[in-house]
């Protein structure tokens, strides 16, 4: 099973952190590079929880989204998908630190296609640089609204 990890600084408050990670709202697809209008669609958004399909043509994911901001915590598990199961999913933590937070982001996928096993092999080898990349520009973005 395919796993990367990474740690991304940020002068946003964890709260900032937390509200851009949890913003279901439709301009969401212009915050975040790898989704896509198409393919985003809000299933349902409670307090604490959203389930919602997003990606693009060559990868999307109905996913779980659940969050504490106690704790300071983003877990997302897959529900379904065209390249990733069951067991795949994200986990954000978020602290503070230096006058902004640390985003600690787990990345776990378990391929249920061809397609997702090519992708799959990939993500220790680059996974931590591209998708750390990735969203260090959303973050910046963020940073600059």
């Amino acid at each position: 099973m395919p796993k990367t990890q990474f740690t991304v600084h940020t002068t946003l408050s964890p709260s900032e952190v937390l509200g851009l990670l949890t913003d279901f709202g439709p301009d969401r697809p212009e915050k975040w590079p790898s989704i896509d209008a198409a393919h985003f669609t809000v299933h349902e958004l409670g307090a604490t929880t959203a389930d919602v399909t997003e990606g693009t043509s060559m990868g999307w994911e109905r996913s779980h989204y659940a969050w504490d901001s106690a704790a300071g915590t983003v877990k997302v598990d897959t529900v379904e998908s065209n390249l990733w199961g069951p067991g795949s999913g994200w986990l954000y933590e978020l602290k503070p630190a230096d006058g902004g937070t640390d985003v600690h982001v787990v990345l776990t996928r378990k391929a249920s296609s061809l397609k997702g096993r090519l992708i799959g092999a990939l993500i220790p080898v680059v996974g931590a640089s591209a998708l750390g990349k990735q969203f260090t520009s959303v973050l910046r973005k963020a940073e600059a609204a």
